[in-house]
């Protein structure tokens, strides 16, 4: 498309979950609903659309091992944008991404900077490994260099215990989190266990990622300090196989994480019953691979999460949580037409017909 070109969706265009019109029209890469006077150059799409997936829980330059080469970042951002991933979260990376911003064909980052972590307390090559009295410092840092969010290592395996522990006095969090809220950001956290969940709500944390270790007791906590969760159960479902291969050496935590493994769908809907925010994340760029995101829609309805409430996690919901426009009159055209309706079966997800991105057909 030149850029004198103008994009006319029609079919049905789920501006949000009851909110369906007929078409668009996207003018200079940005959405109208009235059609421009005097538009010659027309390309037309057809079908269903929804804004640009989020994924808010993504790792963009990082693998297992740590950070990547820049073109490995750019597929990564490819795949994801393929899988109609228009919007990530970077829940943490020591990669400078920065350059993806310049880039009109790659989704847009919201980025967290890197992991804060206890020393020796997290994966090699990912995190600044830090001592308590050191935290507000780097938290400081990180919200400087992210796009309003701070990620923490919350908890990790204990390796004189041989289980999962919280990695952060209550005192150092509170003070960290009270630091990153006062530059403007806020703050999401890494836990797989029960016990630093607590202390990180009542010290303000604005986000939990996992939260298998979410309990009867900590769930109406959560939701009365309306902080959000991002379940990644695409990752979770790993569990069985880390604990496999930490049995000899740590049984209690093997035994532990198959635990948290067996309860995940009963957690995730009591904590959505109850009324905490879930939104959708992968985890991927770690050990996982880009482009999950359907599966992690479904994997939230299979938890019991009504479709439609699984869906905005992805869409509407995910992109008011993040602070970022919907197919709203005169946003930036980022959007993902489908064959028939996710409202009516999330699977459609794992098909787009047509990207938009940027008021582009990308893909």
């Amino acid at each position: 498309m030149s850029d004198r070109a103008v994009l006319h969706v029609k079919g049905r265009v789920l501006v949000g979950p009851d909110d369906v019109r007929d078409e668009l029209w996207v003018v200079g890469g940005r959405i109208s609903y009235e059609r421009p006077p005097g538009a010659r150059d027309i390309r037309t799409v057809e079908g269903w659309a929804l804004p640009g997936l989020v994924d808010a829980h993504c790792h963009v330059g990082l693998d297992a091992h740590g950070p990547v080469p820049d073109d490995v970042s750019e597929k990564q951002a490819l795949t994801d944008r393929e899988a109609g991933t228009l919007l990530v979260r970077d829940a943490g990376s020591p990669s400078d991404t920065r350059w993806i911003d310049d880039r009109a064909d790659l989704p847009k980052i919201i980025r967290a900077g890197r992991h804060i972590a206890r020393t020796r307390r997290y994966i090699r090559n990912y995190a600044h490994e830090i001592e308590p009295e050191d935290l507000v410092a780097y938290v400081a840092q990180e919200a400087r260099r992210g796009d309003g969010w701070v990620k923490l290592v919350g908890d990790w395996i204990d390796r004189e215990t041989g289980d999962l522990s919280a990695c952060w006095p209550r005192e150092a969090a509170a003070a960290a989190i009270a630091e990153a809220h006062r530059l403007g950001a806020r703050v999401t956290a890494h836990c797989f266990a029960e016990d630093s969940l607590r202390d990180l709500v009542e010290a303000g944390i604005d986000c939990v990622e996992h939260a298998t270790g979410l309990t009867e007791e900590t769930i109406p906590l959560f939701a009365s300090r309306g902080v959000a969760i991002v379940p990644t159960l695409v990752n979770i479902a790993t569990f069985p196989q880390l604990a496999a291969g930490g049995e000899t050496k740590f049984p209690r935590w093997s035994a532990h994480m198959r635990a948290l493994h067996e309860r995940r769908y009963d957690t995730v809907r009591a904590a959505y019953d109850a009324g905490v925010p879930v939104y959708v994340g992968t985890d991927a760029g770690g050990s996982l691979a880009h482009g999950l995101v359907a599966g992690e829609v479904a994997e939230l309805v299979t938890a019991g999460i009504p479709p439609v409430e699984a869906l905005s996690a992805t869409t509407w919901g995910a992109r008011r949580w993040l602070g970022r426009s919907g197919l709203d009159e005169g946003a930036p055209a980022d959007l993902v037409v489908y064959e028939g309706d996710p409202r009516a079966d999330v699977r459609v997800l794992a098909a787009p017909r047509r990207v938009v991105l940027n008021g582009r057909v990308v893909g």
